[in-house]
């Protein structure tokens, strides 16, 4: 397999625009550059976007499984991206090296579905409740993901073929919790 693509995926309802920049910066300063990004107003317009953001301005708030459809089915019409990543639009990549480390982390496991970020402050403290897994003693140890930040993930796009997308009849989704077939 070639090295997998990474797309990034921002929803935003346009009431954080200092946020969504700092964002975009912090996806622009990453060493190994994102195949695409993609932001959705969702039912909201769209702030002055950079040349390299392909902006998507809905007419509605399809909620956070609809917007993040929009978003996944754009990515997935470029062609080129393995891996989606999704991100909050007050959410910021602190590291320059998050693309080509979840690309890595594909790379060495074909069958890798989900990768979960985590929270920190500005310290790099996480708060246990922020571990995205089982035996949270230690947030930097890796483990099989029992569920994940819903704000900073990323999916593989052929799980995502395979599962589908996300449940449009979900408005809001939060800290979800993983169904079988996309853990695997």
């Amino acid at each position: 397999m070639s090295r997998p693509r990474v797309g990034v995926a921002v929803l935003t309802m346009g009431n954080r625009p200092a946020e969504l920049r700092a964002l975009l910066d912090s996806v622009a300063k990453q060493d190994e550059p994102a195949a695409h990004v993609v932001v959705v107003g969702n039912g909201s317009p769209l702030p002055d976007l950079p040349d390299w953001v392909i902006g998507i301005e809905l007419d509605e708030n399809l909620g956070v499984s609809g917007g993040r459809n929009v978003a996944m089915e754009r990515l997935r019409e470029l062609g080129d991206v393995d891996v989606l990543v999704d991100l909050d639009d007050d959410g910021l990549l602190i590291a320059a090296d998050v693309v080509r480390r979840i690309s890595d982390l594909y790379a060495s496991d074909p069958h890798l579905g989900i990768v979960s970020f985590r929270i920190a402050d500005e310290t790099g403290h996480t708060q246990r409740r922020h571990v995205p897994r089982l035996r949270a003693g230690d947030p930097m140890r890796r483990g099989l993901v029992t569920t994940f930040l819903g704000g900073g993930h990323a999916l593989s796009m052929p799980m995502l073929d395979q599962v589908g997308g996300w449940p449009d009849a979900f408005f809001f989704t939060h800290e979800l919790t993983c169904l079988p077939a996309m853990c695997t």
